[in-house]
């Protein structure tokens, strides 16, 4: 009766079976330049007849690198007339790679074997999840700068780094060295192909392979249809270079073959050939980065507000008005010099900064520091008992450069005012008051608590009467680090009053301050607790 027609081979024909074709185990060992490879083979016929094979064919791989790989295939090779035998398979391939990623794809291949040639052609299609992740690697951080009044904060992208199933194909063509015979029990065969694997967004893994194989059949003391087949290969691509290998495969059969000869026919015996195709799924990998980003930092790494005042936009007339629009418990950063001849008076809880680092966040939650430039403020107040900047409760000065000079009589002019208020810090300031006619007051602070100053520059100038570098009455502060200086006809590099009543209070830590020129004065029959250490000279001493 006659069968359906499946590639030119009648289904009806597998009627008469004969067991011409048995099952066998290969097993295979590659070592190669940059990976070594095992591999076990299982060949499994399931419906033949004389000229008509339909197989199955599962594989297992492994390599020393941690990848695995199980194949499993159904083929069919018929007999031609002309001598010929022709194929086709197909497989599911899964994967799991050394980046303990796993992958799925078909394979689909056809063959023509003949006597002295062979051609072959496969085809490699991944599918399911064919982009997996491998990890991912912060950007290069956050980085601010002033962009006249605006703060930038560039963030650079992360990087993700991915591995991608490639689509592919390989092809070959072989030929019989003839050494032997056609059925002799040895038979050496060349081939060169060519391989080409890529996806729209990796470079592509193309180059040619070459192989030897020498295979050797019915061997001594194993079953009839045995094989050692010897090989050796190379190929090459840009993606991975150059690659060899030196290969073994043994094939011991688990079944016997009827025969009602000697061995088979070469031809016969080419029906079971080892199916060749590539050793796993190719994959590739990509790195990608996230795109750069630029915002506004309008805050404080912790909250607080940034105001930026620039000399470019806001006149020293009206810093003052900036200053105050800027709101307590806020940072102002000065860029420029000011020229003003008021003072310039700080809200409570408010930091006004020139030069120094400052963390700053932005909306979306990127931090960074910013290195501020610097700012001047150059004060000519015609008014007496005021400063160039006057503190409030709760404030900071930082960084900045402050030039106080006045020259009407009966002015003493002050360079910063801490007067009547609590938990001040002044720090890394340059503070400069020069005086033609009062007295010159660097630092003044009266009736305070708790105020800190620490790494300044203060000088003062009063030719013909008194400069005092740090004034402090009735207060309790922190002095160190300071560079102090006065010149003048009376000079103190700091001065210290405590009257009936009062206390003058330096409080611990108060260290490390140098006078480069006056002397520590006191006055009063108030309490003076505590003191701070300086160097004049080189020679140390303490005030008061």
């Amino acid at each position: 009766m006659a069968g359906t027609a499946v590639c030119g081979v009648s289904v009806g024909a597998f009627a008469t079976e004969t067991a011409k074709w048995g099952a066998h185990v290969d097993v295979e060992g590659k070592f190669g330049t940059d990976r070594n490879l095992g591999e076990v083979d299982l060949f499994l016929p399931l419906r033949q007849n004389d000229r008509t094979l339909f197989f199955s064919n599962i594989r297992a791989r492994a390599d020393n690198e941690g990848s695995h790989e199980g194949n499993f295939g159904l083929g069919l090779r018929h007999m031609l007339p002309s001598g010929w035998n022709v194929g086709g398979y197909a497989y599911y391939d899964r994967r799991r790679t050394d980046f303990d990623n796993i992958f799925e794809q078909a394979t689909l291949g056809v063959e023509a074997l003949g006597r002295d040639f062979d051609f072959r052609v496969n085809a490699y299609l991944p599918f399911g999840d064919r982009v997996q992740h491998i990890s991912s690697t912060p950007g290069g951080g956050s980085f601010a700068s002033l962009v006249g009044t605006t703060i930038e904060v560039t963030t650079l992208g992360g990087f993700t780094h991915e591995e991608r199933a490639l689509r592919g194909f390989d092809a070959e063509i072989g030929w019989r060295v003839p050494l032997w015979s056609a059925d002799a029990d040895k038979a050496l065969r060349l081939y060169a192909g060519i391989f080409h694997f890529d996806d729209s967004t990796v470079e592509p893994v193309t180059g040619p392979r070459l192989r030897a194989e020498l295979t050797m059949y019915d061997l001594p003391s194993l079953p009839e249809a045995s094989r050692l087949t010897l090989g050796a290969e190379y190929q090459d691509d840009d993606v991975r270079g150059s690659q060899g290998f030196a290969m073994a495969r043994l094939r011991i059969p688990l079944q016997a073959e009827q025969r009602t000869g000697p061995s088979l026919h070469w031809q016969a015996r080419r029906m079971t050939d080892y199916v060749v195709r590539d050793v796993d799924i190719v994959t590739g990998t990509q790195t990608t980065q996230a795109a750069t980003i630029v915002e506004a930092a309008t805050q404080t790494a912790d909250g607080t507000s940034i105001n930026v005042i620039d000399s470019a936009a806001t006149t020293g007339a009206g810093l003052q008005a900036a200053v105050t629009n800027a709101g307590a418990n806020s940072v102002v950063i000065l860029s420029g010099t000011f020229s003003t001849t008021t003072a310039t008076s700080l809200q409570a809880g408010q930091t006004m900064m020139g030069k120094g680092i400052i963390a700053v966040k932005t909306p979306s939650g990127h931090t960074a520091a910013l290195a501020t430039p610097g700012a001047t403020i150059n004060a000519s107040t015609a008014s007496n008992s005021i400063g160039a900047v006057a503190m409030a409760n709760g404030s900071t000065l930082r960084g900045m450069t402050i030039t106080q000079t006045q020259n009407p009589a009966n002015v003493d002019p002050r360079g910063v005012d801490v007067v009547g208020v609590s938990d001040v810090t002044i720090v890394d300031n340059i503070v400069s008051v020069i005086s033609t006619n009062g007295n010159a007051f660097g630092a003044f602070i009266i009736d305070s608590s708790n105020v800190v100053v620490t790494g300044n520059t203060i000088s003062t100038s009063r030719p013909g009467a008194t400069a005092v570098g740090l004034y402090a009455n009735n207060s309790s502060l922190t002095v160190a680090g300071n560079d102090l200086s006065a010149f003048g006809n009376t000079t103190f590099a700091a001065y210290l009053v405590s009257n009936p009543g009062d206390l003058l209070a330096i409080l611990p830590n108060s260290d490390g301050n140098v006078f480069t020129q006056g002397t520590c004065g006191t006055v009063g029959s108030g309490t003076f607790t505590g003191s701070f250490g300086y160097t004049s000279g080189g020679v140390p001493g303490s005030c008061p």
